[in-house]
């Protein structure tokens, strides 16, 4: 009965190698007892000839590389036209690479490399992926033992991955008795976990800290209300509005820390949309009209462009200048002109936000955008700030892979600088 290709793959090497290449034995074994039934060869020369014949099939398929069904193996690399293997690496819900036993890549999904880059077939992993501890992972894979690893990637932005290296064997019996023929390395995004985790400690941490004090002036109001002053129509006017004060107070808070952890959730995903930051810029000013208006400062928007573009969040663009504006009218507004300067420069989209009242001291530049960091506590208290709204700002502009700059005198007002990379239209 004649062999199959599926049962050959489960015989011995020997017997694979016969297997794989019986019709070549068949076809020259025919030849050759046609050419010894014609006279031409004897009996001893047909033996020699196929003993030859049979030695040379033997080490023609010695050489090939063994393959499962449904893989084409090529130089090394797996075949680009090889359909069953894209598919099953393309469809693991992780980034996923397989890989030989060199850590050179020969499938990869579009997961990975939507993560890493592109990486074509041939090239090492260790050209993509330079955390050492993944690199020493594969190597242990390579040898037949399972790895999992974690580590965290600080650049552009914070992410943390769960890494498993995973060898494997294309017969089951050669497990744990052979070098594994592939190694199955996948990455687990846990960053969203991460996030929700670190922001769950930080909240905490915050709100007991921020509201700690108003519930204490509250609590003490309260007190006040219902022993000595409970018949004291002034003192309970005076004290109720106090009161009202601390409750906005905590919202404001509230809302802040709330609005914070959203952007943080999302920061390690970079908007797709393309915002007019003119149009931004432009409705900012109109909303914060009002509060100019009460503090008697003029706010001035200078351009020479109609549009400047970007990639970005609309809502959280806003959001990020109208901190930096409201923080100019409250903290800057003694000088009564807020500048608003919006330029081109080396493919970058620049708006600057200038205030010309008493400026920051220098010592305080590099701490301002820390969460609840207060140059003067008092007066920020006083102005209705949170010490959340340039901690805001900072976490908005990561997302939007942008930068900012803090230029100030003492004397002479404050500069903040927002760089956005120019979007494609």
């Amino acid at each position: 009965m004649a062999t199959s290709p599926a049962d050959a793959t489960e015989r011995p090497g020997f017997l694979r190698r016969i297997a794989r290449v019986r019709w070549i034995l068949i076809a020259a074994a025919a030849v050759l007892v046609v050419l010894a039934l014609a006279g031409r060869l004897s009996f001893i020369e047909l033996l020699i000839a196929l003993g030859f014949v049979v030695l040379a099939a033997l080490v023609s398929s010695g050489r090939e590389t063994p393959a499962p069904t449904g893989i084409g193996v090529v130089s090394g690399t797996v075949a680009r036209s090889d359909a069953p293997l894209t598919a099953l690496i393309g469809a693991l819900p992780d980034a996923a690479y397989l890989l030989d036993r060199r850590g050179i890549v020969l499938a990869g999904n579009e997961r990975a490399a939507s993560m890493n880059g592109s990486v074509r077939p041939g090239e090492l992993i260790s050209l993509k992926v330079r955390t050492p501890e993944v690199i020493e992972a594969v190597r242990l894979a390579a040898e037949g033992a399972v790895r999992r690893v974690e580590f965290i990637e600080r650049m552009p932005v914070e992410r943390k991955f769960e890494v498993h290296a995973v060898p494997v064997f294309l017969a089951p019996e050669d497990a744990g008795r052979t070098p594994p023929d592939f190694v199955l390395l996948t990455f687990r995004d846990h960053t969203q976990q991460h996030l929700v985790e670190q922001m769950r400690v930080d909240f905490v941490a915050n709100a007991s800290h921020e509201l700690r004090t108003p519930l204490a002036s509250l609590s003490g109001f309260v007190d006040t209300l219902r022993g000595s002053a409970r018949g004291d129509e002034a003192a309970r006017d005076r004290f109720l509005a106090i009161m009202a004060e601390q409750a906005k107070r905590m919202s404001r808070l509230i809302d802040d820390l709330l609005s914070l952890s959203r952007i943080e959730m999302n920061e390690h995903i970079q908007p797709k949309s393309v915002v007019d930051l003119v149009a931004v810029v432009d409705h900012v000013r109109d909303a914060l009209s009002p509060l100019a208006r009460e503090r008697g400062v003029a706010v001035e928007v200078k351009r020479t462009i109609e549009r400047l573009p970007v990639q970005g969040d609309r809502d959280e663009l806003i959001r990020l200048f109208e901190n930096l504006v409201e923080n100019a009218l409250k903290y800057g507004g003694a000088g009564k002109r807020v500048e608003i300067s919006l330029a081109v420069e080396d493919g970058e989209a620049v708006v600057a936000v200038r205030d010309f009242g008493p400026g920051i001291a220098p010592e305080h530049l590099p701490r301002l955008t820390e969460r609840f960091y207060r140059v003067d506590a008092q007066t920020s208290r006083a102005q209705g700030g949170t010490g959340l709204g340039l901690a805001i700002v900072k976490h908005i502009l990561s997302r939007h892979r942008g930068r900012l700059s803090i230029e100030s005198e003492l004397g002479h007002g404050a500069q903040f600088t927002v760089r956005l990379a120019l979007a494609g239209e």
